[in-house]
């Protein structure tokens, strides 16, 4: 099965899992997708991740965040910059998500950052996915 974007397949795992109540899901990994990881698990979105060596590519699993009445943490995931139509934005024009209750993860010249970081360090780059 060739993958054409891996990202929203990473994003659509989640989306199911967490509709599917799941503890944890699975999904080959790579370096992109673990730093999103890393920035979903910084932003509160996700309790871990851990990478299972598999002598491939690797499996990135994913313990997926609830509160106590059972609510998960991320209740909306979105692809915005596609393989067929790449988003970029400027250090200006970085989009906020919700109002900035959101977070948009955006590919830097300096690696995978936060709308906020790109902010603060005045960069722009290609806008990969916004979560709420």
């Amino acid at each position: 099965m060739s993958l054409t974007d891996p990202i929203a397949d990473m994003l659509t795992r989640i989306r199911n899992a967490v509709r599917a109540k799941k503890k944890e899901v699975n999904i080959p990994s790579s370096k992109l997708k673990i730093e999103i990881a890393r920035i979903l698990k910084e932003e509160g979105y996700i309790k871990s991740y851990k990478v299972i060596e598999d002598n491939k590519q690797g499996v990135l699993n994913i313990t997926l965040k609830y509160t106590d009445d059972n609510q998960s943490a991320i209740t909306g995931l979105r692809r915005v910059s596609k393989p067929g139509c790449r988003i970029y934005c400027t250090k200006d024009s970085i989009p906020k998500v919700l109002d900035g209750l959101g977070v948009v993860i955006i590919s830097t010249s300096r690696g995978i950052l936060t709308g906020k970081q790109c902010e603060e360090l005045g960069l722009g780059g290609e806008v990969l996915c916004e979560i709420w």
